[in-house]
């Protein structure tokens, strides 16, 4: 943002200016060919009145000796020639006496009495010249012409000195709106950085973040102070709405105890009644089921509270001792592990996290497994970060299936498929460590839950 305000500024600062000195620029250069043709004008003039009265005085060599400190002095030529057009005079000191200027069309209307005055290219000099021709005459007599040249270098040469200097001024004036644009830009964009700054944490789970209300425009104070009020309600909303899933959570996992106790305690009374020891069965099941709900309403909750404070962790001990854990649990249900796992590597998590995000994905895995197939468990390390899989062979899911399998209660519009809160819980804690999760269909026909986490350098081995 700041670039383009920058950018912004400059633009429109270069816009006037080129809309200013381009005229300006345009008028000086005009103002000095007129000021040159009218200088030029009246010094070919009074040369000429000088020229008359040196050659009505026999005085030649005199006003040869003005000519040439005449252009000594201010660059520019004299010529004068008689009517036949031989030269009598030429301040150049390089010209040669024997040319014969008389063809020339400044000496030609000269010579017919007329004034003349214009700009032409020199054969002979190599390069433009602007000149004046007037004639020289002695009461009614002719008595030859004078041309005085300047080459066009000069006027140039002074134009283009203007132009330097409007360039000069233009960059200037551009370095102080830069520096004075800098300085505005920074009173904008930092707060507005600061309030971005500020936003991200409060999105990453800081709602305690508040930003610093700036000393800038009054908006920019405006939107800050409504920002700190907004995070303010949003903390305390999303604090108690926390607090109201932990305390239902806790309140409900006593009641649930004690129910299942007496139902376990009935189980055992009435197990010579078949009807009545199958309705127990279901209940305790739905008891579970229920306890398990509880448990991972818990868990979201204190997932949402924490904040994320991951640690290098061998990943191959974690994933063997997950795989230990299950592996009665596996056996049951016909089901085997097939782990492939980078030895040394690293990644980055919370412990606890890590092991409850592969408890809830092995424990969906078995239950969706067909006996006799494996669950396949891989950690592999690519450049900053490592990719854990963990794949069945079950039934899988659709693509739209897996798009809302991580929404909490989530089931299938036949009814067929759904997700409690495993997935939610997982989605919630790998993103509470920085990494991400996503679901795809496994090379083997079922699903492959993809975990990505970021993955600390690998220590050397000890010798």
């Amino acid at each position: 943002m700041r670039r383009r305000l920058l950018f912004s500024y400059l633009t429109l600062t270069l816009v006037v200016l080129l809309l200013l000195e381009v005229p300006l620029g345009l008028v000086y250069a005009r103002e000095q060919q007129r000021r040159l043709t009218a200088s030029v004008e009246r010094d070919a003039l009074a040369l000429s009145i000088r020229a008359e009265e040196a050659f009505e005085a026999n005085g030649t060599a005199q006003f040869r000796a003005v000519a040439r400190k005449y252009q000594a002095d201010t660059e520019g030529r004299v010529v004068v020639i008689r009517p036949s057009g031989s030269v009598v005079v030429d301040s150049d000191t390089n010209g040669s006496g024997d040319q014969n200027f008389r063809n020339r069309p400044e000496f030609k209307a000269a010579l017919n009495r007329r004034e003349l005055s214009g700009s032409r290219y020199s054969a002979t000099l190599g390069h433009d010249i602007l000149y004046f021709a007037v004639p020289i005459v002695n009461g009614s007599t002719l008595i030859g012409a004078l041309r005085l040249t300047y080459p066009t270098s000069y006027v140039d040469a002074r134009i283009a000195r203007g132009w330097w200097v409007l360039i000069g001024i233009g960059l200037v004036s551009l370095l102080i709106v830069f520096l004075v644009s800098l300085g505005l830009a920074r009173q904008v964009t930092i707060p507005i950085e600061r309030l971005a700054d500020a936003s991200a944490r409060v999105g990453r789970g800081h709602l305690d973040t508040r930003a610093e209300v700036p000393r800038g425009p009054p908006e920019l104070r405006e939107l800050t102070e409504q920002f700190n009020t907004t995070t303010t309600r949003l903390e305390r909303l999303v604090h108690a709405q926390q607090g109201f899933v932990a305390d239902a959570s806790h309140q409900l996992r006593t009641p649930l105890a004690a129910l299942r106790l007496r139902l376990e305690n009935l189980e055992s009374e009435v197990s010579q009644m078949p009807d009545v020891t199958a309705d127990v069965a279901g209940s305790l099941t739905e008891v579970g089921r229920l306890s398990r709900l509880v448990d991972g309403l818990l868990a979201l909750a204190r997932a949402e509270q924490a904040t994320v404070r991951s640690e290098p962790l061998a990943i191959a001990p974690i994933v063997s001792g997950r795989v230990d854990a299950w592996s009665a649990f596996a056996e049951e249900h016909d089901v085997t592990f097939v782990v492939e796992v980078d030895d040394g590597g690293l990644v980055l998590a919370t412990p606890e996290r890590l092991e409850q995000v592969l408890d809830n994905l092995i424990a969906n895995a078995i239950e969706v497994a067909p006996a006799g197939t494996a669950i396949r468990l891989s950690a592999t390390t690519t450049g900053g970060s490592m990719t854990i899989t963990v794949a069945d062979e079950g039934p899988g899911l659709s693509e739209s299936q897996r798009a809302r399998a991580f929404d909490r209660f989530w089931r299938s519009a036949d009814g067929r498929r759904g997700a409690g809160l495993g997935l939610a819980i997982v989605r919630q804690f790998v993103e509470a460590d920085g990494g991400s999760v996503s679901l795809q269909a496994a090379s083997t026909g079922g699903l492959a839950v993809v975990i990505r986490l970021g993955a600390a350098p690998s220590m050397p081995a000890r010798r």
